[in-house]
């Protein structure tokens, strides 16, 4: 018989507050004309010239959840977290949701290439239906000091990179986002280093916890939350959560992400969350809980150190593995 211990910042699920309210597909698409066949099939998602997308794994949601991954929170309000993003691809300022919406979502590929033996494209809902879809609720913590709890749906990191079956030599799984200046506004900003890049290590990589992201909140991950598919490490700072992947890239080379050469003093490659660390021009002790008005220490690992804190041994004094 399994017995399971649970750490000491779980609590069952059933004091979870989730916020799933799901898209109700079948109105919507049968007063478009669809039928039955369609609405198990396709999500309708966009708006103006992208209005005609479908999502053809919109049925994988609402996905089960794995209630190994739970936390001490409540779920943050989904109209919170979907109205409050960082996507500078398409501007600086928070309230980017509405021009996220010209983010084209289908068709698109993922190119998994590099230090493996099985190079492949993926479309993205041939991966989504090859991988498996799983919801977990994480915490996610930013940078700028505030954090929110998703209940995110995807499939872990370390699925696609045992799919790729990495050489010997890789020590790296490098991130890439789109480019496309006609399409996203920010990017328009040359002195910026577009395409957004991001990486972690194989180790990191083969970790649990990673998240390949294509949903949220019960049903396909939003435009303006990083879709078709992101990446979220609840143990890191958010920016190392790169939003709509087009590769994925195995690599004996560290990469440099887009933040750490913009600004390498604020913004380093490791980014583990830790209260005890400065930014340098603000405090980390302490964290704004998106959606409950209020104020909480920042822990270690945001709490999940017992999932990783031992791919650290050794490190804990080096700043540089924090920020």
């Amino acid at each position: 018989m399994l017995i399971r211990k649970r750490r000491g910042w779980e609590i069952p699920e059933s004091q979870v507050t989730p916020e799933h309210v799901f898209f109700n597909r079948r109105r919507f698409l049968q007063a478009a004309g669809f039928g039955a066949a369609g609405i198990a099939a396709s999500a309708m998602v966009g708006r103006g010239a992208h209005a005609d997308e479908t999502i053809p794994t919109a049925d994988l949601y609402p996905a089960a959840r794995n209630d190994r991954y739970m936390v001490e929170r409540a779920i943050t309000p989904e109209k919170v977290n979907t109205t409050y993003n960082n996507f500078y691809e398409f501007g600086s300022h928070k309230r980017i949701y509405d021009n996220a919406q010209d983010l084209v979502v289908r068709p698109w590929t993922v190119t998994v290439d590099g230090m493996v033996a099985k190079p492949k494209v993926w479309d993205i809902d041939d991966l989504i239906r090859t991988a498996g879809v799983e919801e977990r609720v994480y915490r996610h913590r930013c940078v700028e000091a505030w954090s929110m709890v998703v209940p995110w749906t995807g499939f872990p990191l370390s699925k696609l990179v045992e799919m790729a079956e990495p050489q010997a030599g890789a020590k790296y799984v490098r991130f890439e986002t789109f480019l496309d200046p006609d399409m996203a506004s920010g990017q328009r900003q040359d002195w910026q280093p577009w395409p957004y890049v991001e990486g972690v290590t194989v180790e990191e990589a083969a970790n649990e916890l990673p998240l390949l992201v294509t949903g949220a909140y019960g049903k396909p991950l939003p435009k303006q939350m990083g879709a078709p598919i992101r990446l979220h490490l609840p143990w890191k700072y958010g920016f190392k959560s790169i939003k709509s992947i087009v590769k994925v890239t195995l690599t004996d080379q560290r990469p440099v992400s887009f933040w750490e050469t913009l600004q390498a003093r604020e913004y380093g490659f490791w980014a583990n969350v830790n209260p005890e660390v400065d930014h340098p021009r603000w405090s980390q002790a302490s964290e704004e809980v998106l959606g409950a008005d209020r104020r909480i220490p920042t822990v270690i690992y945001n709490g999940y150190g017992d999932y990783v804190a031992h791919l650290y041994k050794g490190m804990e004094d080096q700043r540089s593995t924090f920020m």
